[in-house]
């Protein structure tokens, strides 16, 4: 049985890093105003707002998700993270500026200022929903792996009250800047765990040249179907039917058209989890410019949190490794890929380095977790408890937000064991969001750039996608044998996305039109690209985010097409 102890060196990292965050959270607090817990006073500058949507995003599930399925030499998951760019630079340009100019704290806020309030009411449920059952829960069900191999003998219900409690304690009276300034510390500690271990595993095969070697000599003695090239390309066509959820990786090479920009869109200009540090910043500058730095910051995932998978595969693919976990034992690493980092982590790094790595992939659950905490809590607060006691004081919204949080812990504590049941994580996050992403982003679209969307459509529109989704995952749990329940999530998700897209347009059409005054200064138009172009003549080019746009993207295509 492979042993996974931690030396004292290792455990006094961990437990005096746990405690820096924990103190230095708390130090940052900001709390004299529900401006101040819950947007940080809307201060933040690019970098901070940057670094802080990249540690957001790179959560413990999607480190454990990436290499997980790399080590099934399937990269196609790198594709989610370079297309962050093309994401960020639309949505830098089109809707950000909408947000910020609006003053909204919430994005379902926004809904009720384009729509109604039956939309934001809608929106902000679903959201809360799934920072529960994505966000939160996944965090802390990665917790349950990593700390049930160092400490088998605690129950699964410990360790995610151990880190659920960890995050709580600066979350709760901190608010949002607490939240941001242990992030930036945290997405440092990240990236340097990522690169040393990156660096290990490389050194374990031979380095680069070794590794492409010791792939193609497995392609020629027929033991995998892939060699370097393919097991290192990002796009692959199908192995099987091409619209069968499991005939296919995760990420088709149709998936590129199709699901992957509805999910990415939603993820990053919808979902409160990730739009709230942009509604911190102190400027639209600052916005942009924060965006498009979380993005280049995507761009070295590949090398240091997908590579490591294809290490993993090389070094254990014949290897005899049994553990026992949390959720049951795990004989191959080919049926419990989750596991994947933790056994890398564990073998490879020396005492030391392994506390501190360790310590990293504990602050990417942290600060998960608490980034959801306050999102959540912000939507709870400003879109419901406001709106039925509309006469509460700012400190009175605070303490809201706080309470908000603690039955958030508890709620998210309760579901996380259940994601061990469904078998890959990041099946289930992407799983779950492709239900969840296709009503909200086909609303927010035809809001910004269609005045003809009305209040109706929008909430028919989004109460239909809640219905679908309902009937698709109740055929899929009941298993009813029909390609309608067979579809793989990316091609699910566009088809629900074009349902809600024509059920919005078809209501609006027949449905009373919004008036001048609701859609005064809601709706894009050719003419303020005009303006914006006069706004940014007098700015250097390196504050010009049109041309950081450009150069972002160059860099894009280059990183893309070497991997291609």
């Amino acid at each position: 049985m492979k042993n996974f102890n931690l030396s004292t060196l290792d455990l006094s990292i961990m437990i005096l890093y746990g405690v820096f965050i924990i103190v230095y959270g708390i130090y940052h607090s900001k709390r004299n105003s529900s401006e101040e817990y819950f947007l940080g006073g809307r201060s933040l500058t690019w970098p901070t707002v940057g670094i802080s949507l990249f540690a957001a995003n790179i959560s413990s599930s999607t480190l454990i998700g990436l290499a997980g399925s790399a080590y099934l030499l399937d990269m196609t998951v790198y594709n989610y993270e370079w297309y962050a760019v093309l994401v960020l630079v639309f949505f830098a340009i089109f809707f950000l500026p909408f947000y910020l100019k609006s003053g909204v704290y919430t994005m379902p806020e926004f809904l009720e200022k384009r729509y109604d309030e039956r939309s934001r009411y809608y929106f902000s449920f679903i959201t809360v929903v799934g920072n529960i059952l994505i966000d939160t829960a996944a965090a802390l069900y990665v917790g349950t792996l990593v700390l049930g191999l160092i400490f088998p003998q605690l129950e699964p219900w410990v360790v995610i009250l151990i880190l659920a409690a960890s995050a709580a304690a600066y979350t709760i009276p901190g608010g949002l800047n607490s939240v941001v300034k242990t992030e930036v510390i945290q997405a440092v500690v990240l990236i340097f765990g990522s690169c040393v271990l990156t660096w290990y595993g490389l050194s374990a095969v031979g380095g680069w040249d070794g590794m492409v070697t010791q792939l193609n000599e497995l392609k020629a003695a027929g033991i995998t179907t892939k060699d370097a090239s393919e097991a290192m390309s990002i796009v692959r066509d199908n192995d099987g039917e091409w619209w069968r959820q499991y005939d296919s990786p995760i990420v088709p090479w149709w998936g590129l058209l199709t699901g992957v920009p509805l999910l990415g869109f939603y993820f990053w200009a919808n979902n409160q989890f990730m739009v709230q540090r942009l509604l911190s910043s102190k400027s639209l500058n600052h916005g942009r410019w924060g965006a498009l730095f979380a993005g280049l910051l995507k761009l070295p995932v590949i090398l240091i949190m997908v590579i490591p998978g294809a290490i993993a595969f090389l070094l254990f693919r014949e290897r005899e490794v049994f553990f026992q976990t949390t959720t049951g034992p795990c004989d191959n690493l080919a049926n419990c890929t989750d596991f994947t980092y933790p056994m890398l982590i564990f073998e490879l790094l020396p005492s030391g380095l392994l506390g501190l790595v360790v310590a990293g992939l504990l602050a990417a659950m942290m600060s998960s977790i608490s980034a959801t905490f306050n999102s959540a809590s912000t939507l709870i607060t400003m879109d419901f408890v406001k709106k039925f006691r509309p006469g509460m004081t700012s400190q009175q919204l605070v303490k809201s937000g706080q309470i908000s949080t603690l039955i958030l812990v508890i709620l998210a504590s309760l579901w996380a064991p259940q994601i061990g049941k469904y078998g890959d994580l990041f099946r289930y996050l992407q799983d779950i969001l492709g239900y969840i992403a296709p009503p909200i982003v086909s609303t927010f679209i035809l809001g910004l750039f269609w005045k003809r969307a009305t209040s109706t459509g929008s909430i028919v529109s989004l109460l239909f996608g809640m219905v679908m989704a309902a009937i698709w995952v109740y055929g899929i749990v009941t298993e009813i044998d029909y390609w309608f329940w067979q579809l793989h999530f990316l091609l699910r998700t566009t088809v629900l996305f074009v349902l809600c897209l024509v059920v919005h347009i078809v209501v609006s059409l027949i449905s009373e039109p919004s008036t001048a005054e609701k859609l005064k200064g809601m709706i894009w138009t050719p003419q303020l690209i005009a303006e914006e172009t006069e706004e940014l003549r007098g700015l250097p080019w390196y504050q010009n985010y049109r041309i950081l746009s450009v150069i972002l993207l160059v860099i894009t295509a280059f990183v893309v097409g070497y991997f291609w």
